[in-house]
C-alpha cells in the first residue's frame, strides 16, 4: 500500500473514533483536538470555542496563500449500521466508518500531508457544519484572516465544485378558528386548509421556475419537510404549523423568494420566520457570481484539479465566497455515501485526494 494512504488510513482510524457526532452537539476543545495538535509540531495553531459544539483548529506553517478547511461533525448515526460506526473498517476498496466519506478522510490526508512536507501550509477544521446554528466560520470571518482563496473538502469524487445551491429554512404558522366542520367555511377559517392552498400555490411556483439556469443547474428545489396541526376530522383546525426549506441558483434573490413564498395567497401566514440561510456558490449578483465562477476555475486549473459539474447540496465554501475569497469545493468520496448507514470512501479516491494535497504542499503552491 502507498505510504501516504497508509498514513491517512492511520489518521482516519483515530478521527473516526472520536464522537463528535451534530447533534448533539457536545464538541469540546479536548479528544479530536489534542488528537490534532499533536500531529501538527511544526504549526502555529488556535483552538478557538464558540460554544454550542462549535470550535474551529486554524494551523498555519509559513506563509501559505490558500487555506484548505474540512468539517469534523459527522451526523448522528442510524440504527442499521452493521457494525460499529466509531470503528474504522478497511477492505480491499473502501473505507468504512462515521464521516469516513463526510468528510473526515480529508481530514486524514491533509494531517498525513502535513507530517511529510515543511512547506507553507494553512489548515482550518471546524466542527459545526452539519448543525442549524452554525457558528464557526462566521467566528473565523470576524478577524478576515489573509488568505488568496480557501479549498472547502466535501465529497466531490475528487473534482472541483465551483458552483452550488444557497439553503433557506423557513418555519410558519397559519392561524384559523376552532369550530364544527359542519358548516361552510371562509378562506380563512381552518388554519390547515389554508396550509393546504398556500402548499397548492408553492408547489405551482417553483414549476414555474425550471426554466431558470446557472451553471449547469436548472430550476428551483424546494421541500416541505413537516406539516402539523388541527385536532381531529370534525373540528376546524385553529393552527397549523409548516416547515419548509428551498434551494436557489446563486442567480436567484433570496430575500424576493422569502417574499414570494410569503404572499403566495391569502390570508398570509400568521407567522413566517426564516431559520437558515446559507448562500450559493458562488456568492453575490450575477455578474459577482461569475466573476467569482470564473476565478474558482482558473485556480483549479493552476493547481491541476479537474473541474467538475455544480452540485444541488450546500457547502461552507459559499460563507467564504460571500465573504470575498476565491472558494471552491474539492475533497474524495461521493455525497452518495455521505449520511449513510456503513458510510464509505474508496480507496482510490483517498490515495488520489492525498497525493494532489501533497503535489500542491510540496511545490510550494498552497
Amino acid at each position: 500500500m502507498n505510504p501516504l494512504l497508509q498514513s491517512t488510513l492511520e489518521h482516519l482510524e483515530a478521527l473516526v473514533g472520536f464522537d463528535t457526532r451534530n447533534p448533539p452537539r457536545e464538541i469540546g476543545t479536548g479528544g479530536i483536538f489534542d488528537y490534532i495538535r499533536a500531529q501538527l509540531p511544526d504549526f502555529d495553531v488556535m483552538v478557538t470555542d464558540y460554544g454550542a459544539g462549535a470550535v474551529t483548529l486554524h494551523a498555519v506553517r509559513g506563509e501559505p496563500k490558500r487555506l484548505f478547511n474540512v468539517h469534523l461533525d459527522t451526523v448522528p448515526d442510524s440504527p442499521h449500521w452493521s457494525a460499529a460506526p466509531h470503528t474504522l473498517r478497511v477492505t480491499s476498496d473502501r473505507a468504512i466508518g462515521l464521516g469516513a466519506c463526510d468528510i473526515k478522510g480529508a481530514a486524514a490526508a491533509l494531517l498525513a500531508v502535513a507530517k511529510i512536507t515543511d512547506g507553507p501550509l494553512a489548515l482550518l477544521f471546524s466542527t459545526d457544519e452539519e448543525a442549524n446554528d452554525p457558528r464557526c466560520i462566521a467566528g473565523f470571518l470576524k478577524d478576515r484572516p489573509a488568505y488568496d482563496a480557501v479549498i472547502v473538502a466535501e465529497p466531490t469524487k475528487g473534482e472541483a465544485v465551483l458552483a452550488h445551491r444557497g439553503i433557506q429554512s423557513v418555519l410558519m404558522h397559519f392561524a384559523g378558528h376552532a369550530g364544527h366542520a359542519s358548516g361552510e367555511q371562509t378562506p380563512s377559517d381552518s388554519a390547515l386548509h389554508q396550509a393546504v392552498r398556500w402548499g397548492n400555490a408553492a408547489l405551482d411556483f417553483v414549476d414555474a421556475q425550471a426554466h431558470e439556469r446557472f451553471g449547469g443547474l436548472t430550476g428551483l428545489r424546494f421541500n416541505i419537510g413537516r406539516v402539523e396541526g388541527g385536532i381531529k376530522a370534525n373540528m376546524i383546525a385553529p393552527t397549523a404549523e409548516v416547515r419548509f426549506g428551498f434551494r436557489p441558483l446563486p442567480t436567484m434573490h433570496p430575500d424576493g423568494l422569502l417574499e414570494r413564498f410569503r404572499t403566495l395567497v391569502e390570508p398570509a401566514p400568521a407567522e413566517f420566520a426564516e431559520t437558515f440561510r446559507g448562500p450559493s456558490l458562488p456568492a453575490g449578483d450575477t455578474a459577482t457570481a461569475e466573476a467569482r465562477r470564473l476565478a474558482a476555475r482558473d485556480l483549479a486549473d493552476e493547481l491541476e484539479i479537474p473541474v467538475g459539474n455544480a452540485v444541488d447540496f450546500w457547502t461552507e465554501a459559499a460563507l467564504f465566497s460571500a465573504a470575498g475569497y476565491i472558494a471552491f469545493v474539492y475533497g474524495p468520496g461521493d455525497i452518495a455515501q455521505a449520511h449513510t448507514a456503513d458510510e464509505w470512501v474508496a480507496l482510490d479516491q483517498l490515495e488520489h485526494y492525498a497525493n494532489i494535497i501533497y503535489r500542491i504542499v510540496n511545490s510550494g503552491n498552497a
